[in-house]
């Protein structure tokens, strides 16, 4: 399709050309019941087929490690910031998190609300413009656990190894970076990841954890925020999102067909390596904001001399197809969130954009 954008958007983000090729020829009639699947009850065989093939092969591409559940909830990462610590802070407990950043503190506003906190390392000294030191980290005899956010989308740093945390279950908020590469799932107690970056659409938020923290839940909770209920009724206890799992499981099989994890990870690396070495070569005109060794593959956060010729870069931008590059609105300057499902192609079209405006206004 030639008409497509060059979509940087951070989220909802891209997804795969061929991913949306294929829903576009199942979405009326899925796989001949004469109904999209998004018709269909949650409760019969062909959706729930569905359902467990996207749970199964999502576990398969993380090494099939035995223990560990998957779970298709909703309300985005934003209400796994609460129910985390409404399920595992309990009385006498105090939960650990590393503050990289913008969605960490968002995460650290919620668990403030439940319990007691203590930080376990932070770079609010340098703006967050670096990963936290987590090579040592002195826990508390009664930590409940510690929370870490794998690649803070809004900043644009990303961590390459995760902390030691020994019996203290580590839960890591991969919202922005999840199957962007190899990870060993038996270092987490939990994972998690709003699919709406890495995963497929908005409207599923995918839980992966070990089974005995899913076991019991505190009894006070109201049903739906019990990490119990979802795991025993098979994350189908309500309706779940039917289509966005759908696409997830799709997502997955993309993922598969790029050669796996290790097939993503050399491909993000490609296309990361490309726009920095683009920004780095600039002299300047061009400036990364992440210090080097923390630098993300999945968004590039970079600046300009003025905001003013900040807002001309997104303005002609626009113009010539690209689509999400201006900053968030709370660091401001450019990003660049360039995904699993953003195309090499999409990079080097980008990086000869911004030749060309840096000779313009140069």
């Amino acid at each position: 399709m030639s008409n497509r954008a060059y979509n940087f958007n951070a989220g909802p983000a891209a997804l795969p050309l061929e991913v949306l090729e294929r829903a576009q020829a199942e979405f009326v009639d899925f796989r001949g019941t004469g109904m999209s699947i998004m018709e269909m009850s949650h409760r019969g065989a062909v959706y729930e087929a569905v359902h467990n093939e996207a749970a199964s092969r999502l576990l398969k591409l993380l090494g099939s490690p035995s223990g560990y559940q998957v779970l298709f909830l909703q309300g985005g990462a934003s209400t796994q910031f609460a129910m985390i610590p409404m399920n595992f802070l309990t009385a006498g407990k105090t939960a650990g998190y590393v503050k990289s950043g913008s969605w960490a503190n968002k995460a650290i506003k919620e668990a403030k609300l439940i319990g007691e906190t203590f930080i376990a390392a932070s770079s609010e000294e340098n703006k967050y413009m670096s990963v936290p030191d987590v090579g040592s980290l002195k826990l508390p005899d009664n930590a409940a656990y510690v929370h870490i956010t794998s690649n803070e989308t809004i900043e644009g740093t990303q961590f390459r190894k995760f902390p030691d945390t020994g019996s203290v279950p580590l839960i890591a908020d991969m919202s922005s970076d999840i199957l962007c590469r190899p990870f060993d799932l038996k270092q987490f107690g939990m994972v998690y990841a709003g699919a709406q970056k890495n995963l497929g659409p908005s409207g599923v938020t995918v839980v992966i954890a070990r089974e005995e923290l899913l076991r019991e839940s505190p009894k006070h909770l109201p049903t739906m925020f019990r990490y119990d209920t979802h795991a025993e009724n098979n994350s189908l206890y309500n309706t779940p999102p039917s289509f966005s799992v759908y696409m997830v499981n799709e997502v997955l099989k993309w993922i598969e067909e790029q050669g796996g994890l290790q097939g993503i990870e050399q491909k993000n690396e490609q296309k990361a390596g490309l726009l920095y070495e683009a920004i780095d070569a600039s002299g300047g005109f061009y400036r990364g904001c992440v210090e080097q060794g923390s630098r993300s593959t999945m968004n590039v956060t970079f600046r300009l001399a003025s905001e003013e010729l900040e807002k001309l870069f997104v303005k002609e931008s626009e113009q010539a197809g690209f689509v999400g590059l201006k900053g968030h609105r709370s660091v401001g300057g450019l990003r660049a969130s360039i995904y699993n499902a953003v195309p090499y192609d999409s990079i080097k079209a980008l990086v000869e954009f911004m030749d060309h405006f840096q000779k313009s206004h140069g």
